[in-house]
């Protein structure tokens, strides 16, 4: 522990952590923005799948192992080497000259982002006391609040043609922009975190860890984008992704199971066993889990929504997820004091988790007509109700643990976290893909879509049958290409023939952007009715977990590592 730091220093390494973290946050957002001129000037869509989920992969794995290696090495040395992956790899991904070269470093970079986060969570606790340590994890909630809705409007901007200075701003800028915050945020914690001394060499449980990375590989890529990362496999072998799924769950088994055999006779297991004992322990990794899937289910369709319904861009999309964002920092801050004064956690996990589960059914009363007015009002409810929940998490798994295994503890439950947003992006995108199917029909005999098939550029889009390649081309900047690309030909059609064809294009184009709205509304209710449904469930779980009132700092309090 570094109780004893003065508070200038504390608050000192407190920024720079959350710099490193801001990043990590912010690049979840602003390079999604970028996908679509990614694909455009390496025309690789079957490739784009690789591009997001090897960083996934990457992240999710490296959380744990992180966790572990900082207990045993020490937080200040693990965020550096973080940062200088992360800043490396958005780096050379900004460089990339090819789709390939550009998955290989958003894999590395995905390397430091688990480690980054891993350990600024953690060294909360290395710098304050438990009772401390809420206001701290509120103001870190807050900083994933403001990222949500800085990351769409900056990738948004950066993505389009831009001067700035001298030089002219594309999709690579998404990740360059990483490097500056990167390298300060590396300065800062090289000078002002206290220096780590051992006392004795650490032993590292390298099959431990390496069991631990492939069960964790395969399983994001058994449940993420499989049928396009695998397309070619499936086409080749004419095995089924039913088959491919089961192969690779039964992978998973078999390799989780010879890891508890090796976790139990290690001496520095990567993921002590023993934890899972701990019942509180069990709860929170399991409310993590439900709240990773139920968070990721609003906040990225609540922003399909947007641009959906409302016409939105992916900057202007952001920009309405504000009201959400807004009581989301308000309520982390403010959640946090409250916290610190009472040292109770447990009833706000309460507040905060039912407040959203209310607000995720009320989501469901949304419609095409709905005003934007209506929406933001169930969304300010809905950040109240995240925000008070999303630090305490970090806070309670954290006061079950000695210091010794707090980056185990923590990483631990920023795993289950992770996994349970991955495992909801690939359920709930299942459920909006039938609802958009179920609501669309037989594509091909929609006119627009028949008209669009004609031209040879439509097939850079993607498949004219993929409900998201359908929700692509509803969207503003697309149609807008699209537009271009129909007036352009229209110009050497007779004046009055070409009158009536580009009317009756506007009038494909209407028609179509109409069924496409409905038919993504309706699977976005079976979406909202399954979220509630998960945090209804965590709601239900926190009431079983026994509070042990948080620790205040002692003054006798010998000063240890970090």
């Amino acid at each position: 522990m570094h109780h004893h730091l003065d508070l200038r220093t504390k608050i000192i390494i407190m920024m720079s952590v959350m710099a490193g973290l801001f990043l990590v946050a912010l690049d979840q957002t602003i390079f999604t923005t970028s996908l679509g001129k990614i694909v455009e000037e390496f025309n690789a869509f079957s490739s784009l799948s690789w591009v997001v989920t090897a960083y996934l992969i990457t992240s999710t794995v490296s959380v744990p192992i992180a966790g572990k290696l900082s207990d045993m090495y020490g937080r200040r040395i693990l965020l550096l080497i973080g940062i200088s992956i992360f800043v490396a790899g958005s780096l050379f991904g900004g460089m990339s000259g090819s789709m390939n070269q550009l998955i290989l470093w958003r894999a590395i970079e995905g390397i430091g982002a688990g480690i980054i986060t891993a350990n600024a969570f953690t060294i909360i606790g290395d710098l304050f006391a438990p009772r401390e340590r809420a206001r701290w994890q509120g103001v870190f909630g807050a900083v994933f609040g403001v990222a949500t809705v800085v990351g769409p409007i900056l990738g948004g901007y950066l993505t389009e043609t831009h001067s700035i200075l001298w030089m002219t701003t594309s999709w690579r800028w998404t990740l360059f922009i990483n490097i500056p915050i990167g390298i300060i945020a590396f300065a800062v914690i090289f000078i002002f975190c206290p220096t780590l001394r051992h006392e004795k060499k650490p032993k590292i449980d390298y099959v431990g860890a390496a069991l631990l990375a492939l069960a964790l590989s395969v399983l994001v890529l058994a449940i993420d984008n499989t049928e396009h990362i695998f397309a070619d496999f499936m086409t080749s072998t004419g095995i089924s992704l039913l088959w491919l799924r089961i192969i690779m769950f039964t992978i998973v088994a078999i390799t989780v199971g010879i890891f508890i055999v090796v976790e139990n006779r290690a001496k520095e297991p990567i993921l002590p066993l023993r934890f899972f004992k701990n019942r509180n322990f069990d709860l929170i990794i399991m409310i993590s889990l439900l709240f990773g899937a139920a968070f990721i289910g609003t906040i990225l369709y609540l922003t399909q929504f947007n641009q959906q319904v409302f016409a939105a861009s992916p900057s202007q999309s952001g920009l309405m997820l504000l009201p959400m964002v807004g009581g989301l920092v308000l309520s982390s801050v403010i959640g946090g004091q409250l916290i610190t004064r009472t040292g109770k956690y447990k009833i706000f996990m309460q507040i905060g988790t039912a407040l959203a589960t209310i607000s995720i059914i009320f989501l469901t009363t949304l419609r095409p007509e709905s005003g934007y007015f209506y929406e933001s009002i169930i969304m300010v409810f809905l950040g109240m109700g995240l925000g008070i929940v999303m630090p305490v998490l970090n806070l309670a798994v954290q006061n079950e643990f000695e210091q010794l295994e707090l980056g185990v503890a923590t990483s631990s439950s920023q795993l289950f976290r992770n996994l349970g947003s991955t495992i909801g992006v690939a359920v709930f995108g299942a459920i909006l893909t039938a609802g958009i199917i179920s609501g669309l029909g037989d594509t091909s005999q929609i006119p627009y879509i028949k008209t669009l098939a004609q031209n040879p550029a439509a097939s850079r889009i993607g498949s004219l049958s993929d409900s998201n390649t359908l929700l692509t081309l509803n969207t503003p900047d697309i149609k807008q290409k699209i537009n271009n690309q129909a007036d352009a030909a229209f110009t050497k059609l007779p004046v009055p023939i070409k009158t009536v064809v580009a009317q009756k294009f506007k009038a494909q184009q209407d028609n179509f952007s109409s069924i496409v709205v409905h038919a993504f509304s309706d699977g976005m209710h079976n979406i909202f009715i399954v979220a509630a449904f998960l945090m209804g469930t965590a709601t239900i779980i926190v009431f079983g977990i026994k509070e042990k009132t948080l620790r205040t700092g002692k003054p006798q309090e010998t000063p240890g590592e970090i």
